[in-house]
Formats: C-alpha cells, sequence, structure tokens
C-alpha cells in the first residue's frame, strides 16, 4: 500500500466522517450551553484524548466499539465527563479494544515510543539470549531453556549455548509470580542459575552465567548456509524478525545462496514473530520474483476507511510483489516454485504474511506446529494533529500501536484465528507416554545442523531419505511433560506484530 498518502488521508477522512466533539463543537456551542448549566468539566489527562482519537479515528473494529463511535458524544462536556471517568490511558485504551484478549490480541500502547522505534530498528536492551520458559504441570516454580544465541552480543561470548537450562536469576528460583521482574526487569547485570534434567528432575548444576543487557541491535539473519545432501544443494536462512534496517542484508543473503547454486530453500521462521510489512514483501520477492507486480496480499480497513479507499485510491489497498527495495536496489530472486518453512506458534505475523501470500502462488510446504494465528496489522499513531511522528505532543511519550487492517492473500484466504496449520507436524513422545507437538527441548539439536530435527525433516522431503540422527544418548529422545509459560520475544516492544510506517508526503 501506499502508506505514505495515509497521514494525509487521516485528516481528509477525519472531514468527512468524524462527527466527534471536535467537528460539532462550534455549531452544537448553544446548544451545549442550554443542555448543560454547571460550569463545563475540565480533561483530566490530555493523553486520554489523544486514546480516544487515535482509536476512534483508525482502529480496525471501531465500528463495533459503541464508546467509540463517531456521533457518542453530544457535546464536549459529555466528552470529557467520559475521558475522566478512567485514571490512566492505559485503562481507557484497554476498555475501548474490541472483545480484548479474544479478538484482539495485539493492540497497545506504550509510554516511551523512543523505546519502540528502537524495537522496530531491531535495536533493545538485550543480553542477546533468546529462550523459551516452561513449567512442570501443577507447578509454580518455571525454568527456562536457551533456544538461540544472537550472533555478536554478549551472551555470544559467554558460556552458554542453545539447549541449556536455567532455573535461578540472581540465585532466586524463577516462579510464575516473579519470573518477569527477574528476567525483564531494570536489573541490566545478572547471572543464571544453570540446570540439568535427569529423571523428570531439574536441579542446578552449579554452573553460573553473568550477563548484562545493553542498547544492541540484533541481525535478524542468524544463519544461512548452503547444506548439500544427496548432490542437492539446499539453502537453509534463519529470519528471526522482519526488519527494514536489514533489507539489504537479506537481499546480500539470497545472492550468496544464489551464487552458490540451491535449487531448494528451507526458511526457518520457528522464532520470527514478525514485523514490518514491507520487509515481508521483499523476502516473498527474492524467494519467488516470477510474480512481480502480481497482488501479495489485500487489505481490508475499519468501515469509514475501507469505504475512503475504495472510492479514492482503490490501490492503497493493495501490496504486490517487487523487484526492487526500497532504495531502488534491484532484488535477487530465486524463482522458487517449492519453499520449506520451518514453524512454531512463535511464528507470528509477517511470518505468517509470507507464508499465507506465497501459498496462493507456489508450493510452500510448512514443517512444524500451528503458528501464532495474526493477520492483522497495526501502525504507530503519536499525539499530534495528523497523528505523525512530526509535531507530537512534547509533554509525554506515549505512542499508540492499534490494530488497523486485516490482510488476505491473492485468493482472499484470511483470518487464521488459530494459525497457519503445517503440513508435516513435529512430535515427540514424553516420559508420561504421551505424544507432544513442537520442539523437544531434551533434543532442541543444533540450529543449521542436518540432525537437527526440524531441519532434518525438510531435508528428509527434499531428498526423499531421512538423514542418519548422531546422537549417543538416545533417551533424548523421550522427554519431558511441561506447559509452555512464556518466551522472550513475548517481553520486547513489539511483541509478535506485524506494522507498517506511516510517513507523512508533504508533496501530496
Amino acid at each position: 500500500m501506499k502508506i505514505e498518502k495515509l497521514l494525509l488521508n487521516l485528516l481528509i477522512i477525519s472531514f468527512f466522517f468524524t462527527n466527534t466533539f471536535t467537528s460539532c463543537s462550534k455549531k452544537d456551542e448553544t446548544e451545549t450551553e442550554e443542555l448543560i448549566e454547571t460550569t463545563p468539566v475540565a480533561l483530566n489527562n490530555e493523553i486520554n484524548d489523544f486514546v480516544w482519537a487515535g482509536l476512534n479515528e483508525v482502529y480496525l473494529w471501531q465500528q463495533n466499539v459503541p464508546n467509540l463511535a463517531d456521533d457518542k458524544f453530544a457535546s464536549q462536556h459529555d466528552y470529557y465527563t467520559f475521558l475522566n471517568g478512567y485514571n490512566t490511558p492505559e485503562n481507557l485504551f484497554n476498555s475501548l479494544l474490541y472483545k480484548k484478549d479474544v479478538i484482539d490480541k495485539f493492540s497497545f500502547l506504550v509510554d516511551d515510543y523512543i523505546a519502540l522505534e528502537n524495537s522496530f530498528e531491531g535495536t533493545t536492551k538485550t543480553d542477546g539470549l533468546d529462550f523459551g520458559l516452561v513449567r512442570f504441570s501443577g507447578s509454580d516454580n518455571v525454568f527456562g531453556y536457551v533456544r538461540y544465541v544472537a550472533n555478536n552480543s554478549n551472551a555470544s561470548t559467554k558460556n552458554i549455548k542453545r539447549g541449556d537450562f536455567f532455573l535461578t536469576v540472581d540465585g532466586e528460583q524463577l516462579t510464575v509470580n516473579n519470573y518477569a521482574n527477574l528476567l525483564f526487569g531494570n536489573n541490566d547485570t545478572y547471572t543464571l542459575g544453570m540446570a540439568n534434567i535427569i529423571n523428570n528432575t531439574i536441579s542446578l548444576n552449579g554452573k553460573i552465567v553473568s550477563l548484562t543487557k545493553s542498547e544492541f541491535t540484533e541481525n535478524p539473519i542468524l544463519i544461512n548456509k548452503v547444506i548439500e545432501v544427496n548432490n542437492i544443494k539446499i539453502g537453509y536462512l534463519m529470519y528471526n524478525s522482519f526488519i527494514a534496517n536489514f533489507d539489504t542484508a537479506l537481499n546480500n543473503a539470497i545472492a550468496e545462496l544464489k551464487s552458490q547454486g540451491i535449487t531448494e530453500l528451507v526458511l526457518d521462521l520457528r522464532y520470527n514473530p514478525g514485523g514490518r510489512v514491507s520487509s515481508a514483501i521483499y523476502l516473498s520477492s527474492m524467494i519467488t520474483g516470477q510474480f512481480n507486480g502480481e497482488i501479495f496480499s489485500k487489505e481490508q480497513w475499519n468501515s469509514k476507511y475501507q469505504a475512503y479507499f475504495q472510492t479514492n485510491f482503490p490501490e492503497d489497498l493493495i501490496n504486490r510483489f517487487t523487484d526492487k527495495l526500497s532504495d531502488s536496489t534491484p532484488i535477487t530472486s530465486l524463482n522458487l516454485n517449492k519453499i520449506y518453512v520451518l514453524t512454531t506458534k512463535g511464528s507470528a505475523s509477517a511470518s505468517e504474511l509470507v507464508i499465507n501470500c506465497l501459498d496462493a502462488y507456489i508450493n510452500v510446504i510448512q514443517i512444524g506446529t500451528n503458528t501464532t494465528g495474526k493477520y492483522t496489522a497495526s501502525v504507530t499513531l503519536y499525539d499530534s494533529p495528523n497523528f505523525g511522528r512530526d509535531n507530537a505532543n512534547p509533554r509525554h511519550t506515549y505512542a499508540l500501536q492499534p490494530l488497523v487492517l486485516k490482510s488476505a492473500n491473492a485468493k482472499g484466504i484470511s483470518d487464521y484465528y488459530n494459525g497457519l496449520i503445517p503440513d508435516h507436524l513435529i512430535t515427540y513422545q514424553t516420559s508420561s507416554g504421551t505424544t507432544a507437538e513442537g520442539e523437544n527441548i531434551l533434543n532442541l539439536g543444533v540450529l543449521g545442523d542436518i540432525n537437527e530435527p526440524y531441519l532434518q525433516k525438510a531435508i528428509a522431503l527434499i531428498t526423499g531419505s531421512t538423514t542418519k540422527i548422531n546422537n549417543k544418548n538416545t533417551s533424548k529422545l523421550i522427554s519431558i511433560d511441561v506447559e509452555p509459560v512464556a518466551d522472550k520475544k513475548d517481553f520486547t516492544p513489539l511483541g509478535k506484530g506485524m506494522y507498517k510506517t506511516l510517513k507523512l508526503n508533504k508533496s501530496l
């Protein structure tokens, strides 16, 4: 979509559609004075005004929330009285979401948009350790397992790796009540008490790892390599976030795979929670190339914006495959008609967009487990006259990140609320005799190695034969029964989000 037009469109559409107190205050001034004999109420918190106005303007489900209706308030007095009923912007924001945590699971607001903007560029305060958190059934105690270590991070210099377990932080046992504060609090330097799992029991092993968080920009391209099996050259790309700053690096990575003559590609998105829509389009165009200019995805906004776009700018509702990056650099394309994608519950948003939209054109073979189920995208709204970053209110740094559109592929497929279902489900056996789905935390394997279970399955499908498991401890193939609690990326500012950037095109 030509999103550069959107900020000006916000102002134009507001003129035509918004019938709030701001558009009627002058004409209703006499009526208001007649209706309200008391002194007009004062607004207690200007941020509440910003929250309501932003959601009323562009929120995807605006028409489904009575308190966001354009004609909700007869006067400024009524409007301010309503806003003053909420003691914090957070309470107001959450009250205005449509079926929060049921339908809308992903809209959020922040009180520090600087940190949010940094996260969009891949920069967060972190030590570079990515992990999952689980617990034994019925227990309040939590333990972590390392999923990967970011290249060139603080954690990459320490004696810690994928598959390691930890039980304590600064000597304190992790629990369902304290893990958020211990792992994601203000403690920039902390220690992990490492652990072993033996006979379904986890216990400290005496090893301590000290980690330090700092402002760090993680390269989302964790691994990019060529694997040759049975004379077949297979590209393996582990891509962990859709970040615009790394679009050129991604293009170079694809070019490197192409120069080595790959004929198959395994795209590992199992820990990719999403990111920028434009980066998803670029990656999909790199994988293919034969569909330049064709429909990649179609967008649906709230009722007033959808009608406006369809009447005035119908092309703005369509995203198309492209052959150039935003800086006009030519895209390197593989022209593939088949791709293997590795997924988990942590694969969300822009990751799902790539899978769903490519599936309308080529054979997408999904391996792993169901994805998150996020087919919506958000934009950042600032407290300014047109909700753009320029002229933002200097008295605070609140910003809204509401869902504003849902995406469908070229065939109209959307609303995959329960996630995208894999063609090949990865399972393992537990010690209790049950079958569990996803990664076996006792047999995670080494990422990029042909014996790592997810990649091993993809190679088997590509070559028609299985690779030999070089694992002396075969008991590790039987896992323990655990319940997921959270993962590291749940606590990043963006979380499992898909977003578009609003840019004011001053030439319009």
